[in-house]
């Protein structure tokens, strides 16, 4: 008999796996995250694959939604980021980019008024997501945090 093992799990596969589990076991995000003692964003974006994780906390995480030990390893792998990792189909993602193709020079022009010449980092950066209940419905509150960087003479 023939036996051909399984490739490796990739970071992708882990994030398909934790979907389905976290699907399963019923709890939110932030049921997740204050398990892991970190914020419902980070910890949303470290399982669908785009922030690394400690053993410790794959481990948590593997525990906590029943994942098998693979999955727990390939949430240890290095993270995916970039276009690639997201779907500029999916709805919100699509809206998101209107939204900057619609104000992104309009955020460009007012840091450099306010900070100088540099950039936001999504490094040393912080994302929150809020509901704000409006009697016309309800609104999203993004909130991108990053640390300014200017740029330097040399």
């Amino acid at each position: 008999m023939n036996f051909t093992p399984l490739p490796p799990l990739t970071r992708r596969d882990a994030a398909a796996s934790v979907l389905a589990a976290k699907r399963r076991s019923g709890l939110s995000w932030s049921a997740i995250a204050e398990r892991l003692g970190s914020s419902t964003e980070w910890t949303t974006s470290a399982l669908l694959g785009q922030q690394p994780l400690t053993a410790v906390q794959a481990g948590a995480v593997g525990s906590l939604l029943d994942l098998d030990e693979a999955v727990v390893e390939a949430l240890r792998l290095p993270p995916v980021r970039g276009a690639d990792a997201v779907d500029t189909s999916e709805p919100i993602v699509y809206r998101l980019q209107e939204a900057i193709q619609v104000y992104g020079s309009t955020i460009s022009e007012l840091i450099r008024e306010r900070f100088g010449d540099g950039i936001m980092s999504a490094i040393d950066f912080e994302l929150s997501v809020e509901r704000v209940p409006d009697p016309n419905g309800d609104r999203v509150k993004l909130t991108l945090n990053g640390k300014f960087l200017p740029y330097r003479t040399w």
